[in-house]
């Protein structure tokens, strides 16, 4: 039983890791998130920015600047989504682990639920024996002394 009790705990343990390697692979893909949200909402304010200036004549050298930064922007934010992406295949992965670690957890648990109900199946069972021994040698003893009378 000792045995089962520290596997018990080996695989709280592990469970317990793989809870905070989920909560990580969260926090990050929460930044991820947040700073992908800010890439789009700067590239919007960027864009309206420029759109108001374009309405007036513009150097032509402006414009190749103002293309050349929006395709800019325009792949950090691919590369920021991309990177989304891998960190929710992260936390997919992680909460797949967490998974299993918690079954593991129950599957111990229950196996030492098993052992203990067995243990007590035999303790009531030699219980028992005893008591009807008991009463087997009560049961002879009052014969024998009724044979005697």
């Amino acid at each position: 039983m000792q045995s089962l009790k520290t596997l018990l705990e080996h695989a709280e343990g592990e469970r317990d890791a793989a809870q905070a390697a989920l909560r990580e692979a969260e926090a990050l893909a929460r930044r991820h998130a947040d700073q992908a949200s800010e890439l789009q909402s700067y590239r919007a304010q960027f864009q309206a920015r420029w759109t108001a200036q374009f309405r007036q004549p513009t150097v032509p050298a402006l414009l190749q600047c103002h293309h050349g930064f929006s395709q800019r922007l325009d792949q950090a934010i691919a590369q920021q989504d991309a990177q989304c992406r891998q960190q929710g295949q992260r936390v997919a992965r992680a909460r797949e682990q967490l998974r299993r670690c918690e079954q593991r957890v129950a599957a111990v648990r229950k196996l030492i639920e098993r052992r203990l109900a067995a243990q007590q199946r035999l303790a009531q069972r030699r219980d028992q024996k005893q008591t009807d021994e008991a009463a087997q040698r009560a049961a002879w003893a009052r014969a024998i002394s009724a044979d005697i009378t």
